[in-house]
């Protein structure tokens, strides 16, 4: 029981460190493409969730311990749902491949309900479903790094008289929404 107890508070110092990594380099992502993404400020505000997140767990690890599962559900269903609109992004940006992408987004948020839901039996097995559920982030992360790869190569293909015309009809989209 010792050794896991230790173990336990291990992994809640572990991944309070990463969820402060994590949200810190993703505020930058967020503030330095703001400009190019879509409603980057829903990106930033999960950021800096993520981040607080992260001090809190680390402050109080022995409180972290018995929150562990909530903390990580919350935050991989939080994900989960982000990766659901960046699937529905790459879909509306053009890629034909952005159905797994949202089946991985599915796929953990039913892992963190199952870890919200009843933390006891995830945390018989808290290391396997926390493993999974990065593990489909993981996956989620470097397709939805691939499909943006693809389409920033063939935005650069475009000829520059289609692009003057995208950014004009984007420009009057926007104007059009704003008013």
């Amino acid at each position: 029981m010792l050794h896991q107890e230790g173990s336990l508070l291990a992994l809640a110092i572990l991944f309070s460190l990463s969820f402060m990594l994590n949200g810190l380099s993703e505020i930058f992502f967020s503030i330095a493409n703001r400009d190019q993404l879509n409603n980057w400020g829903w990106s930033l505000a999960f950021s800096i969730i993520t981040f607080i997140a992260g001090i809190l767990l680390f402050v109080n690890p022995e409180l972290s311990v018995t929150t562990l599962a909530f903390f990580i559900g919350f935050v991989i269903l939080f994900r989960s749902i982000a990766a659901i609109g960046f699937a529905i992004d790459v879909k509306n940006y053009g890629s034909r491949k952005w159905g797994w992408l949202i089946v991985s987004g599915i796929l953990g948020a039913v892992f963190a309900f199952i870890l919200i839901w009843n933390p006891y039996f995830a945390g018989i097995s808290v290391v396997y479903f926390i493993g999974f559920n990065f593990l489909f982030a993981g996956f989620f992360s470097i397709g939805l790094s691939v499909q943006l790869k693809k389409l920033h190569t063939s935005h650069k293909e475009l000829s520059t008289d289609v692009m003057k015309r995208f950014e004009e009809l984007a420009e009057d989209i926007h104007k059009e929404w704003s008013e």
